[in-house]
């Protein structure tokens, strides 16, 4: 049974290329072979950016998101690099670049998988390293890179978006919820002083994801799917377009007035 609060198809599909449009822009996406990252790299291309596509070695997955963006009547292309290597970090920017010419908007989605696959069986101590080496250095060098770049060329509605996470800042109990907390609120602290430190010419923000079903989220069992209709007021998972949605908003030049900003995508849990 859907409930009144389940988003349909065409709630993801904000005038095509109506409002919130990125025609013209060229976007960058970290991390964009599956979920979030694809589900906003499709989003951007519908809403008429060129969209380059990254990922570390997934590259069939990815290959899919390009061909899901080339539907929307996009251009896309395929770059690869593993941010745990800062020296493959600065190529990125460099091959970001190269594809289409100015980047207008960077959108740090890479992160270090540690909930699924052979990333669940590491040691804590292990698990802490990857998060340091992608999710908090080669996510911040990234942006970095690439936003001062962007300021240096004078980019045209340059902004840079990050992923944090809306319980970083309110605590979650055992290994995963002490990991993800230290990793995601150094980027969205982060986040806020990049923000200050390119004003004006480029915008920074960062969206922080309540439950969101991906991989993960797909395969737990009954007592987290009960969970998540416990702490979360709409009573459901939120999807990867949901963030996704908010992501496009963020990048396009009607969000001109928004930087320094941390936005919760949580379905309004406030624990």
């Amino acid at each position: 049974m859907t409930s009144s609060s389940d988003p349909s198809e065409s709630e993801y599909q904000v005038n095509a290329r109506g409002f919130a449009s990125l025609d013209g822009l060229t976007a960058m996406v970290t991390g964009a072979s599956t979920g979030i990252g694809r589900a906003i790299a499709v989003e951007l291309g519908r809403a008429g950016a060129q969209v380059i596509v990254h990922c570390r070695k997934s590259v069939e997955e990815s290959a899919i998101t390009v061909s899901a963006v080339e539907e929307q009547g996009a251009t896309a292309r395929l770059v690869t690099a593993d941010l745990s290597q800062p020296e493959q970090v600065s190529q990125l920017v460099e091959d970001a670049w190269a594809q289409f010419g100015p980047v207008n908007v960077w959108i740090g989605n890479a992160g270090a998988d540690l909930l699924t696959g052979s990333g669940a069986s590491l040691s804590y101590e292990d698990k802490l390293q990857r998060l340091l080496d992608v999710d908090v250095r080669g996510s911040i060098l990234a942006a970095k890179l690439a936003g001062e770049r962007m300021r240096r060329e004078n980019v045209l509605h340059a902004s840079i978006l990050t992923i944090g996470w809306d319980q970083a800042d309110r605590g979650m109990e055992g290994d995963s919820g002490e990991l993800f907390a230290l990793a995601k609120n150094a980027v969205m602290g982060f986040s806020r002083s990049l923000a200050v430190s390119l004003a004006p010419e480029v915008r920074v923000n960062c969206i922080a994801p309540g439950w969101i079903r991906t991989a993960w989220g797909e395969n737990v069992g009954e007592p987290w799917q009960q969970r998540v209709r416990e702490e979360t007021p709409l009573a459901r998972w939120g999807e990867p377009e949901d963030i996704a949605v908010v992501a496009r908003f963020l990048s396009s030049p009607v969000a001109s007035y928004l930087t320094g900003q941390v936005i919760n995508v949580n379905g309004g849990a406030v624990r």
